[in-house]
């Protein structure tokens, strides 16, 4: 990855706003109101509050997946709207929708080749990969077979596979087996040391410990506080 220059702004979030119609009578409902959060270059951010906060919507918005609904939105430069900022950062998405069919390895070369790695650099950085979090044994193994904490394991290794410049981690430990925690302990230590920013959310205090550079806590779709 090339060198990342401390203190340049990788994300800028103002006044983000995300409504959605449910219900029969589609009824607006607004998950995020108003939300100014910025992430610098090298920062590792916490983003605490509990479940239906707003975290993984915001998460969301930020890795591409979804659009605001108001608000300015600048992620590594520029727009999610463009594919090329998308394959820049790195997303693990608190349901890991990976397909079932698809043994381990094979699902990365598809990833790989979604974020424009060739095929020889996919395969030797998912097999290092597949080995880091205990999943080397299992690549040929379909994903539909894994255990929860096995699919953890392997999100955080996708998450990590093109070495992106931003990783988005959306309850990274929900269903995260002892391996994994000690996995996604030294993966964020490489992060850091290498300069990479990350952003993780959890609605447990003690996921974040001592490792973040910052925290927010959002609570009704809206940062009540930012240290």
């Amino acid at each position: 990855m090339a060198e990342v220059n401390q203190g340049i702004r990788v994300i800028q979030s103002t006044g983000i706003t995300k409504r959605y119609r449910t219900g029969f009578f589609r009824r607006r409902r607004e998950a995020l109101c108003g939300v100014d959060l910025e992430v610098k270059s090298g920062e590792l951010l916490g983003i605490a509050g509990p479940n239906g906060s707003g975290k993984s919507t915001w998460m969301r918005l930020v890795a591409g997946v979804e659009v605001q609904s108001a608000g300015e939105l600048e992620v590594l430069g520029g727009s999610t709207a463009d594919a090329a900022v998308r394959r820049r950062l790195g997303f693990l998405p608190e349901d890991a929708p990976f397909p079932e069919e698809l043994g381990a390895q094979a699902c990365l070369d598809l990833l790989g080749a979604l974020s424009g790695m060739n095929r020889t650099e996919t395969r030797e950085r998912g097999g290092a990969l597949l080995q880091r979090v205990g999943l080397s044994a299992e690549a040929k193994t379909s994903l539909g077979k894994f255990s929860r904490g096995m699919l953890r394991r392997f999100g955080l290794a996708q998450a990590w596979l093109h070495s992106p410049e931003l990783i988005l981690l959306d309850e990274p430990t929900a269903g995260l087996d002892a391996e994994g925690h000690e996995v996604l302990r030294g993966l964020l230590k490489e992060a850091r040391d290498s300069g990479t920013t990350v952003c993780l959310s959890s609605h447990i205090p003690g996921d974040f410990g001592a490792g973040c550079d910052r925290l927010a806590v959002m609570v009704g779709g809206k940062i009540v506080y930012e240290a």
